[in-house]
């Protein structure tokens, strides 16, 4: 209850995990929805407590939960749970709704098809600083001179040697520059590339010798390694794409998602697929690829269709979605996706001008759930650092946006 209480007050007021905690131990209506027996802000002091803000001698304010918990509570509530959950509240306000009825539900007997189903996708960005190689190279040459001074032994003798002073200096000589030609970058990312690769090949020799690095250490130095072959690849080829391209070496399993809007052509972090229904938003699919949303819409129907028992009278959605084999799908069904049809227009044929008008207004509802989740609900940006939490902290702004 504490849990999924705290996680969707940090959402709900965007707060850090710190400001939650103290928020809780404050607020007597935030530790009712907790569910704490009877409020709790001062208690008798007791050195044993681990999460506590002194006040004298005598009395201490003590915290509901280590502000670090907040991590476990987001691993422990994994996207599967909170879809469940999410259910439960979804199905829970249906059934008072159907109670609120007047019981004239019209004839007898379940149609083939019935209800509106709206989807869409998008991404939620993560709090990362806009990728640039030469950046990137920067911060991984700096990483690989912190693990040889973990690696080397003074009794050893001369620690390898790094260059890093010329190397910080080649640096800064070129991200200062205000206009730099494509002959200057590509120098600079040619020096930063040479002492990366002298460095690796110095802790390759401390590790041939014997030598560990801690487990943080030796997570990052794949992610370096990657990282170099990647950037490698693309200035022997003359490239600046390669396939699973590394954008922050703090969150190697983020992405590029190119959007094509005007604001942010290209975004930094999971792209998901959610979908409307009577009101009530789900999440359908969620990736760190950059995958085509039109080949999650026939699960999405299937998936409407285990819920009610039939499958949707019509589909709102974007114009990607309508390729020919969604639409041959639907078509067996008796399912009607929004928008024109494929192909030049055929003669004689009017369209219905006014049920586009009502589907493109009635589509719109899927943006304002968008617009909620990501300024009210915390999608706008993820500041979690690790996939599983990320993931989490995406299902959860689906919750507390129901």
């Amino acid at each position: 209850h504490l849990a999924l209480g705290a996680l969707i007050i940090q959402l709900e007021y965007g707060f850090s995990d710190e400001e939650t905690a103290l928020m809780i131990q404050e607020n007597p209506y935030l530790q009712y929805f907790c569910g704490f027996a009877k409020y709790e802000y001062k208690l008798p002091f007791d050195p044993s407590l681990k999460w506590t803000i002194r006040e004298g001698s005598k009395y201490e304010y003590k915290l509901p939960f280590d502000p670090s918990l907040m991590v476990h509570f987001r691993k422990r509530l994994t996207p599967s749970i909170v879809g469940e959950i999410n259910e439960m509240i979804i199905k829970n306000a249906e059934k008072e709704d159907s109670n609120e009825d007047d019981g004239n539900s019209g004839p007898g007997g379940s149609p083939e098809t019935d209800g509106t189903l709206i989807v869409d996708a998008t991404c939620a960005p993560s709090n990362i600083k806009y990728p640039q190689d030469i950046e990137l190279l920067n911060e991984a040459r700096e990483n690989t001179e912190d693990m040889i001074t973990e690696l080397h032994d003074p009794k050893d003798g001369r620690k390898p040697r790094t260059y890093k002073m010329q190397a910080r200096k080649d640096y800064l000589n070129m991200v200062r520059k205000k206009r730099k030609t494509s002959k200057e970058i590509r120098k600079g990312i040619r020096k930063q590339l040479q002492y990366l690769e002298r460095n690796l090949k110095s802790i390759d020799l401390l590790l041939s010798k014997g030598k560990t690095l801690s487990p943080k250490s030796e997570k990052r130095l794949g992610t370096v390694r990657s990282l170099f072959e990647q950037q490698k690849y693309m200035f022997d080829h003359h490239t600046h794409s390669v396939e699973n391209r590394i954008v922050s070496l703090s969150q190697p399993y983020l992405r590029p998602i190119v959007r094509g809007k005007i604001k942010a052509p290209v975004e930094f972090g999971a792209k998901l697929d959610i979908s409307v229904c009577g009101g009530f938003t789900r999440l359908e699919k969620q990736s760190f690829e950059a995958y085509n949303e039109s080949t999650t819409l026939k699960a999405i129907i299937e998936r409407y269709r285990e819920r009610t028992g039939t499958y949707p009278e019509r589909v709102l959605a974007d114009k990607i979605y309508r390729n020919r084999d969604n639409l041959a799908f639907c078509k067996e069904r008796g399912i009607r996706l929004s928008g024109p049809a494929l192909g030049r227009p055929k003669k004689n044929e009017k369209p219905d001008r006014k049920q586009d008008y009502r589907d493109i207004c009635e589509r719109v509802e899927v943006e304002r759930k968008f617009s909620l989740a990501k300024l009210k609900c915390g999608l706008g940006k993820i500041y979690t650092r690790l996939a599983e939490t990320t993931e989490s902290v995406i299902a959860l702004s689906i919750l507390v946006v129901n």
